[in-house]
């Protein structure tokens, strides 16, 4: 019988690490084999020599990941365990080997769910990422902070902002004012991010000198994107024909960050979503990598989550 005991600066501390829920406590001694009671600050494990390692280094493991900005939910905390529980420990580990910070003028971003992290990493090692969940993931946000830091660091020479104007029907010349008025709206998301990281006269300044470039879909054809971070917003409102046209844009030393919900598509019934068939068309293909979020990765309010969910179990079953 082997007896550990960890301490952790305050209770509240301790508490996060397993949500609050006594009852997470009790699935980890189900899970790795080991007693767990929590008092206070410190938190006893009891069982054989093995188990409390294994315990131990899963609390630990947790405590790290707190410390680089992971928000522990519930979801987080079931998939991590069933890492920890089949073996799985050592490529947990390798998550959180580095922490993962996005600098920008105003803010440092670092990610807060394991799957906004895993993101963020295909970001960094692939030309085309795309990715596809739904919202309240931190889809936009993110794409946005990773194309702002390379052009602060001069990884890319601007920042290309594009997303399909169904609504609208493409054809934008009825609505009043310029082709930056026009687009504005189906890019506020876009805006409110960029606004979050840079002064709004830093903004001005880079969209003057074509830093920073807005641009609607059905305007990119033809046109040859290089040293440039290229973002689609609601990727899953372009057709097959529309997503092909955008992803061969890709210049030299560019990259591209297709985002989208596909169960949240505007296209006529008629119409196949690109961002539904792209998935199946490249698989496979290296560079491009395809990210799904999940609800466990919504940042927004809890009950976001719960909404996503519940529809999900609807859509699951029926109707």
């Amino acid at each position: 019988m082997t007896t550990q005991t960890l301490h952790f600066p305050t209770a509240r501390h301790l508490s996060q690490l397993y949500c609050g829920r006594p009852e997470n406590l009790a699935l980890v001694e189900q899970r790795l084999g080991a007693g767990v009671t929590a008092r206070e600050e410190w938190l006893k494990l009891e069982g054989d020599e093995a188990a409390v390692a294994r315990a131990a280094s899963f609390f630990t493991f947790l405590d790290e990941g707190r410390s680089q900005g992971l928000a522990l939910r519930q979801p987080e905390f079931t998939k991590l365990l069933d890492g920890f529980a089949n073996g799985d420990e050592s490529t947990l580990r390798r998550l959180f080997a580095e922490p993962l910070v996005i600098a920008t003028n105003r803010r440092s971003i670092v990610p807060k769910t394991i799957g906004q992290k895993l993101y963020l990493q295909a970001i960094q090692a692939n030309p085309i990422v795309f990715g596809i969940g739904p919202a309240g993931t931190g889809k936009t946000y993110l794409a946005m902070a990773s194309a702002i830091s390379a052009l602060l660091k001069n990884q890319v020479q601007k920042i290309v902002l594009a997303r399909p104007a169904v609504e609208a029907g493409e054809s934008l010349g009825f609505l009043p004012g310029d082709l930056r008025e026009k687009i504005l709206p189906y890019l506020r998301p876009l805006y409110d991010a960029m606004h979050d990281m840079l002064d709004r006269e830093d903004v001005a300044k880079l969209m003057e000198r074509g830093a920073i470039e807005i641009a609607p879909l059905a305007y990119m054809r033809g046109r040859t994107l290089s040293n440039c971070f290229a973002i689609l917003d609601e990727a899953q409102n372009t057709t097959p024909e529309q997503m092909m046209m955008f992803l061969t844009r890709l210049g030299d030393e560019s990259r591209m960050v297709i985002n989208g919900d596909i169960t949240q598509t505007d296209l006529p019934r008629s119409k196949q979503s690109g961002l539904a068939q792209a998935p199946r068309v490249l698989a496979g293909i290296r560079g491009i990598e395809f990210h799904h979020f999940t609800a466990s990765d919504v940042v927004r309010h809890p009950l976001v989550q719960r909404i996503i969910e519940a529809y999900e179990r609807q859509q699951a079953t029926g109707p």
